[in-house]
């Protein structure tokens, strides 16, 4: 199956770089990446699992990613630049090298049950997606879901992935007490402008049909259009709030693509070769609403951008989250009924 990425440049912290030569292209394809490149797992050996965020953009307070690297190959993604922490490339290695971590549920009952733990809804993929196709063997977000249900704790996830419905008892079950909500990504309905943007995510239609089928659960849900890409999906904003409303999303939120580091390299590369015609109209479309560049990372703008551009695409949304009746609310769950584990048992689990 395909790949995202058509390049794999050097991390940011790599001390040196390396330039494909014509032998190179002419045995691997392009810009030197192989035409098969099979997936690698590492394990993660931390032995913390919560990640703090004081952002004023985002909902919530803390997270979890249970990989790190994501299959799904998506060309536009924002946490392709962390790979580089890792001694990886954002771009290839991004989707080719996966960090899991197994640990994950033994070491979230250790936090859960500290003396000072305070209780605040967890979210699960905030920068890497918790269902990405390793998730199916691996079952690490379901050993998740099983701590945070069993003792109560709220938490929303983000995804892109049909997947979440093997897991449907325990989110609904959640639900059932105001304590989780899913928000389904949908990028573009056009499957095969899906299929060169995010190769091994699911397609439109089966993002829709797991919307149905979690609210038909019982399950709060909603939808983010995102990220926008000016000039290239930005069109199709509406037609996919109309879609996901139409699939039982009862809420909705929306962001511009945001280009740190490498993933400014990566995304070019990309539309260069997979949209060659509009290249340089998106890139240039990018600019407007980032002060002229490709990123900005200012708090406050880095999420929906500036500028004249960018302030239509938050009407346009806005319009339509009026008439279709959205709510804009996320994380707003239910926090009093947690209970902590008992700290010995979750000493002890962390050594079984």
């Amino acid at each position: 199956m395909a790949r995202g990425a058509t390049v794999n440049p050097a991390g940011r912290f790599e001390p040196r770089r390396t330039e494909p030569v014509w032998d190179d292209l002419e045995a691997e394809g392009r810009e030197g990446v192989p035409a098969e490149v099979r997936t690698t797992v590492l394990t993660d050996t931390t032995r913390t699992i919560l990640a703090r965020n004081d952002s004023p953009d985002v909902p919530f307070d803390v997270s979890i990613n249970p990989y790190r690297g994501c299959e799904h190959g998506c060309s536009y993604c924002f946490a392709r630049a962390s790979h580089a922490f890792l001694n990886l490339s954002p771009g290839l290695d991004f989707e080719t090298t996966i960090v899991e971590k197994p640990e994950a549920a033994a070491l979230l009952r250790r936090e859960l049950a500290k003396p000072g733990y305070r209780c605040s809804p967890i979210a699960l993929g905030t920068n890497t997606d918790p269902y990405q196709p390793l998730e199916r063997s691996r079952r690490i977000t379901r050993s998740i879901l099983e701590v945070l249900v069993a003792h109560e704790h709220p938490f929303g996830i983000v995804t892109k992935s049909a997947l979440v419905l093997r897991d449907l008892d325990l989110i609904a079950a959640a639900s059932s007490r105001r304590q989780a909500e899913v928000m389904i990504s949908i990028t573009t309905l056009d499957p095969d402008l899906a299929s060169r943007m995010e190769p091994r995510a699911a397609a439109p239609h089966r993002r829709l049909e797991t919307l149905r089928a979690l609210s038909a659960g019982g399950v709060r849900c909603g939808v983010l259009a995102s990220p926008m890409i000016p000039g290239l999906n930005d069109h199709e904003l509406e037609r996919i709030l109309d879609a996901a409303r139409a699939s039982g999303a009862t809420s909705a939120g929306w962001s511009l693509v945001r280009l740190p580091h490498e993933v400014k390299d990566v995304f070019t590369a990309w539309l260069r070769d997979k949209e060659p015609g509009r290249a340089d109209k998106i890139l240039a479309r990018i600019r407007e609403t980032r002060g002229g560049k490709l990123y900005e990372p200012e708090f406050g703008s880095r999420m929906r951008g500036e500028g004249p551009y960018a302030q239509m695409l938050s009407r346009r949304f806005e319009i339509a989250r009026r008439r279709l009746g959205f709510s804009t609310e996320r994380f707003d769950l239910d926090m009093s009924r947690f209970t902590k584990p008992k700290q010995d048992a979750a000493q002890r689990a962390l050594f079984a």
